[in-house]
């Protein structure tokens, strides 16, 4: 895979998707950068800028995705690596629904998922460190982004959707106390079962999550 590390951009995922729509970026290629101006966050939401992150993005061929990975399921299982990543390093992040990346009860990061024809372009953001007055949380841990990188880009496509499901279905209780947001509805995960294709089963109704298409 291509990596182009750029000092700042505007946002990551941004960037990629116009080199992607006009052709002068091919997937798989990824971007980094270690300052964004003005990221994008799920339902589009600003991400703000900290004191210190790691934002990349990357695209990636439909058919390269492993073949019993649902679309639907995408931010979980590139989430759910990137989550097991760090903790391999010792932090105690974790995975809400579908793809917020946690340290108890504060939101450190997050994934964002795109379908531009063939590809599926994703994007991560991660805060390292904060103002002490800032709304979100921070990683638990000092690191290099290159470690952080090298070892994402390792494993990204080395797992099974089954594999990522049945250590995630595990973990899943974390999610009980929190809502997810599903048609501009928040809506309780008291009762949630999560469904092997990364639905959830809530009061005998199966919620998808849709946000891939943004």
């Amino acid at each position: 895979m291509e990596v182009l590390f750029f000092d700042s951009l505007e946002s990551t995922h941004i960037f990629l998707k116009d080199k992607i729509k006009n052709g002068s970026l091919k997937s798989p290629v990824m971007v980094v950068a270690n300052r964004q101006t003005s990221g994008i966050g799920s339902r589009g939401n600003k991400w703000q800028e900290v004191k210190e992150g790691l934002y990349f993005s990357f695209a990636i061929s439909k058919e390269s995705l492993p073949k019993d990975l649902k679309l639907e399921s995408i931010s979980i299982y590139y989430g759910f690596i990137f989550k097991e990543i760090l903790k391999g390093f010792g932090s105690n992040v974790w995975l809400k629904y579908p793809n917020d990346l946690y340290i108890n009860d504060k939101k450190i990061g997050g994934v964002l998922c795109t379908i531009i024809g063939d590809d599926i372009l994703v994007g991560i953001g991660l805060n390292k460190k904060v103002d002490f007055d800032f709304d979100f949380g921070e990683l638990d841990l000092e690191i290099d982004n290159k470690i952080i990188l090298d070892n994402f880009i390792k494993k990204m496509n080395s797992f099974k959707w089954k594999q990522i499901f049945s250590k995630y279905k595990l973990e899943f209780k974390n999610n009980f106390p929190y809502n997810f947001h599903y048609n501009n509805t928040s809506i309780s995960m008291k009762e949630a079962i999560l469904c092997y294709d990364g639905s959830l089963l809530l009061n005998g109704k199966k919620l998808y999550d849709l946000r891939y298409l943004e």
